[in-house]
């Protein structure tokens, strides 16, 4: 999980300083409990809900009580940003004649004023300032459905077209389904756009019955771009510590200990019992035959499948399933001090909503938290 509010939410506000209140806070589908749930467990008490929660940060628990305390919370779900027309501004007349050969282009300001939002129910919640916070498309199951994105179409704005992202990617290479649930660790993942390394890291990953997963693989995700206009592949150093030379003179002596041992056995000490078949397979050697008996050539080759172990990557896992979601509002039309959109005044974004992503490892969560704050420290 990486939003700390990925329900379908659109906060309106009246805040003062130096007090956060009165506060509303739209929630339409998911619970407050399985929200919270999905990022830390305490018991978080308000004076309008108790809330379940794990014990978790205690950082977590202590700014929600300090913040969110008197927040009024309302099930019900913000459908229309209620937005007036602004007066168009008067030009001023430069201090200094512009020369007509080279005229400046001045930027229009915002057109519009966000005032509240109309909730589901037909009730409007007035307000100076609304928070648009819900997420992206991933984890339906909390409320997140895209709702947010709806609304900054009322507004105006260029949506960058949401993709699943830090997600598992799917293959169609048999191979992978032969070798599901074979976690690999220390291993080197290398993707490929075109043919064109574009990702290069050491870690851990997974072979799933779809394709390959696992911490390598999420991270991979986020460097793809259009699948239907590029290929992509990826490829696996299985002995990422080893040159080919090196590895080239560990497998002799491997074989030359395991001399009578057919092809498959001979690999016991290079692989994982549930790959050894598979590499056989792909070497393309006669199982039958005896380490003793394998030729150099073959050796370069196996070589060459043990450093360079190649997946086809043909699609990207569906959003349901992945950890956030890349794309959204885009950051062009948005005020990066204050979160305020540079469509209508009154009207902020923040978190994942936003086309804003990052690796996982809690960069998503400083995102939503950073963005939060903006628009909290220009109220």
């Amino acid at each position: 999980m990486e939003e700390p509010a990925r329900s379908s939410m659109a906060r309106s506000t009246h805040l003062r300083r130096p007090y956060m209140k009165p506060l509303s806070i739209l929630l339409e589908q998911a619970p407050p409990s399985r929200i919270l749930n999905l990022m830390a467990t305490c018991r978080l008490e308000t004076r309008h809900r108790d809330f379940l929660w794990q014990q978790g940060p205690q950082e977590i628990r202590q700014a929600l009580l300090r913040y969110a305390q008197d927040a009024e919370l309302v099930h019900d779900g913000a459908r229309k940003l209620l937005l007036e027309e602004l007066p168009p501004e008067a030009e001023e007349a430069p201090a200094v004649p512009e020369n007509p050969r080279h005229l400046k282009k001045k930027k229009a300001g915002p057109a519009l004023r966000c005032i509240g939002v109309r909730g589901t129910s037909g009730r409007e919640y007035r307000a100076d300032a609304v928070l648009v916070a819900t997420g992206g498309v991933s984890y339906p199951t909390t409320g997140s459905r895209g709702d947010g994105y709806k609304l900054a179409r009322q507004a105006g704005h260029t949506l960058v077209e949401p993709v699943p992202s830090l997600v598992s990617l799917v293959s169609h290479d048999p191979d992978c389904k032969k070798m599901m649930g074979l976690a690999l660790k220390n291993v080197t993942l290398t993707l490929f756009e075109d043919g064109k390394a574009i990702f290069d890291e050491q870690g851990e990953m997974l072979f799933t019955h779809f394709g390959i997963s696992g911490p390598l693989t999420l991270s991979a995700s986020s460097h793809l771009g259009d699948m239907k206009k590029h290929k992509y592949h990826a490829e696996i150093d299985l002995k990422p510590a080893l040159s080919e030379e090196q590895l080239y003179d560990r497998i002799t002596r491997d074989f030359a200990l395991l001399a009578n041992h057919a092809a498959q056995g001979a690999l016991v000490k290079l692989l994982p019992s549930s790959m050894q078949p598979v590499m056989v397979e792909r070497w393309g050697i006669d199982p039958a035959t005896k380490a003793n008996q394998i030729t150099r050539e073959q050796k370069r080759e196996l070589v060459q499948l043990i450093k360079h172990w190649r997946v086809s990557i043909d699609a990207r896992g569906d959003l349901a399933h992945a950890v956030i979601t890349s794309g959204g509002v885009s950051v062009r039309e948005v005020d990066p001090k204050t979160m305020q959109s540079k469509k209508a005044l009154g009207l902020y974004f923040a978190g994942e909503v936003l086309d804003v992503d990052a690796y996982t490892g809690g960069y998503n969560l400083q995102i939503a938290f950073c963005t939060a704050q903006a628009f909290a420290n220009n109220l």
